[in-house]
């Protein structure tokens, strides 16, 4: 590794303590680097907040970076937005040199903020560790490049694969470190998905449970897959909805025949999203549309939990972006017992869905999977 890799390295290390609190803005790092020594360093907060630069750069003055190495993990912004670009503040530094992981696609910046460097005689290297560096965003990626979120496919299973017994017994799979893990997930989402079986079958509350003292870094909106709005007004969900935010996608024919129902979930804070008539083949469609309103409203990552047939559904569609997995040492058995994912499935081996950034980690005997599929960013 060189000099470059490794200052980089350290500047994507600070940039993912912003995980969870700048969505949908980036995750951005920065250090300032002179005569092989680390001078200032700064990361992106929080959303709105100042920008990485701002934070290493702020208490330097311009004698202090004629010799100096600024290295930023996204190219620096040039346009006002909810700041004022930081291409301005790194030419008032006049650093000698700036080294970017990357350049940003989105189209208000795209190669802006480093022509302006270059045009002002500082010298400048892209491409740094730039891998990493779109891994680190890569749904902030995905959702300036494709419109939609970035989909987190979970579930919990057996040695065996099963996620719950033939009698739907599910509690508990993974021990309690893998449980802790999956709430910090919840804690940095924007949205979490399920089917209404998992509602009617557990009355999950899908809030992010975290130790005393902790606040999530988001409070994600709960979403309920429940075409034939089978759900009930008794349930969690409904009855915390006006707390915790709670969305109901459903066939708009079965809200106009349970119009009542409707009025009585409403009064609770629950909203609707209606979907068109029932077809297998619309599913691959509304599943898209769900996430692009989800995305309207500012979601970066969505956490999909399940069930079966929901998580199927999503893998069928080609939306799932990363799987969290976590294998207990347990062994059901049985032909009845119910298995993580569904759907139609492929038809060959060659064909199986592959992954790549894969990590495997132990949690008190669970097996942790984490991975990206490969076709991703």
């Amino acid at each position: 590794m060189n000099d470059d890799q490794h200052w980089m390295e350290i500047a994507l290390g600070l940039a993912r303590r912003g995980q969870g609190y700048v969505e949908p803005n980036p995750m951005v790092g920065c250090v300032v680097v002179r005569d092989g020594e680390l001078i200032s360093s700064g990361f992106h907060e929080r959303f709105g907040g100042p920008h990485a630069e701002v934070h290493a750069l702020r208490d330097l003055d311009a004698a202090d970076l004629t010799e100096a190495t600024l290295y930023v993990t996204l190219e620096p912004c040039a346009h006002q937005g909810k700041t004022p670009p930081c291409v301005d503040l790194v030419l008032s530094k006049r650093p000698k040199r700036v080294v970017v992981a990357m350049q940003d696609p989105f189209e208000h910046v795209s190669g802006k903020g480093i022509s302006r460097l270059i045009q002002a005689g500082i010298e400048v290297t892209v491409g740094v560790l730039e891998a990493q560096a779109k891994v680190l965003n890569a749904p902030y990626l995905k959702r300036i490049v494709c419109g939609l979120p970035w989909v987190i496919a979970k579930w919990a299973m057996t040695l065996d694969g099963a996620i719950a017994s033939s009698t739907g017994d599910s509690k508990w799979i993974s021990n309690e470190l893998s449980r802790k893990q999956v709430h910090q997930l919840r804690a940095r989402v924007d949205a979490i998905i399920v089917g209404s079986s998992t509602v009617i079958a557990d009355d999950p509350l899908l809030t992010a449970r975290l130790d005393s003292g902790q606040v999530p870094a988001r409070r994600a909106v709960r979403v309920v897959l429940d075409r034939r709005f089978r759900i009930a007004e008794t349930c969690q969900l409904v009855r915390s909805a006006r707390d915790i935010p709670v969305m109901i996608a459903v066939d708009g024919n079965a809200l106009d025949l349970l119009a009542q129902k409707r009025r009585l979930l409403e009064d609770h804070g629950v909203e609707f999203l209606e979907l068109g008539p029932s077809s297998s083949r619309s599913v691959g469609l509304e599943l898209d549309g769900i996430l692009r309103e989800l995305a309207r409203r500012g979601a970066t990552s969505v956490l999909v939990e399940g069930g079966a047939g929901v998580l199927g559904s999503f893998f069928d569609a080609g939306l799932v972006d990363q799987v969290e997995c976590y294998v207990a040492p347990k062994v059901l058995g049985g032909a009845l017992a119910h298995r993580p994912v569904s759907g139609i499935g492929m038809e060959a081996i060659s064909k199986a869905n592959e992954f790549q950034n894969v990590q495997w980690e132990s949690l008190g005997g669970d097996l942790h999977f984490s991975g990206f599929l490969a076709r991703r960013f």
